[in-house]
C-alpha cells in the first residue's frame, strides 16, 4: 500500500471517528442554533425598526400638531395686537377730541372774559367823558340830574 492509500484510510477512519462520536449532529446542532440565534436577531431587528416607525410617525404627528397649535397662537396674538391698535387708535381720537373741546371752552371763556373786560372799559371811558362833557357844558342842578339819570341806565344796560 502506498501512502495516498493510506492516507484515504486514515482520513476514512478519521470520518468515522467523527461519525461515532456524533459531530456531524453536533456541527448540524451548532448551526441550527447559530441560524434561530440570527432568525431571532432580525425579528428582534424588525420589531425595533417598526417601533422606531411607530414612534417617529408619533413625533412627526405631534410636530405637526404644535405647528398648527404655534400657528393658531400667532394669529390669536396678532388678531388680539390688531384689536389693541384699533382701541388705542380710538382712544387717543377720543382724547384729542375731547382736548381740543376742553381748549375750545377755555378760549370762548377767555374770549367772552375779554368782552366783557372791554365792555367794562368801554362803559368806564365812556361814563369818563360823559361826565367831563356834561361837567364842562351843563352845570348846578341840570348836571346832577343828567349824571345821575346816565348813571343809572349804564348801570341797568350792565345788569
Amino acid at each position: 500500500m502506498d501512502a495516498t492509500a493510506w492516507a484515504t484510510v486514515g482520513l476514512f477512519v478519521f470520518l468515522g471517528i467523527l461519525v461515532y462520536n456524533k459531530v456531524p449532529g453536533l456541527i448540524a446542532d451548532m448551526l441550527d442554533k447559530r441560524a434561530a440565534d440570527i432568525s431571532s436577531e432580525l425579528d428582534e431587528a424588525r420589531r425595533l425598526r417598526e417601533e422606531a416607525q411607530a414612534l417617529l410617525a408619533d413625533y412627526q404627528r405631534k410636530q405637526r400638531e404644535a405647528e398648527k397649535e404655534a400657528e393658531g397662537i400667532i394669529d390669536q396674538a396678532k388678531r388680539e395686537a390688531d384689536m389693541m391698535a384699533l382701541e388705542a387708535k380710538a382712544n387717543l381720537d377720543e382724547f384729542v377730541v375731547r382736548r381740543t373741546k376742553l381748549a375750545e371752552q377755555k378760549i370762548a371763556s377767555a374770549e367772552a372774559a375779554a368782552a366783557g373786560e372791554v365792555r367794562a372799559a368801554a362803559t368806564d371811558l365812556a361814563i369818563a367823558a360823559t361826565e367831563a362833557v356834561l361837567a364842562t357844558r351843563v352845570q348846578d342842578k341840570a348836571a346832577e340830574d343828567l349824571i345821575t339819570a346816565g348813571i343809572k341806565e349804564v348801570g341797568l344796560k350792565l345788569n
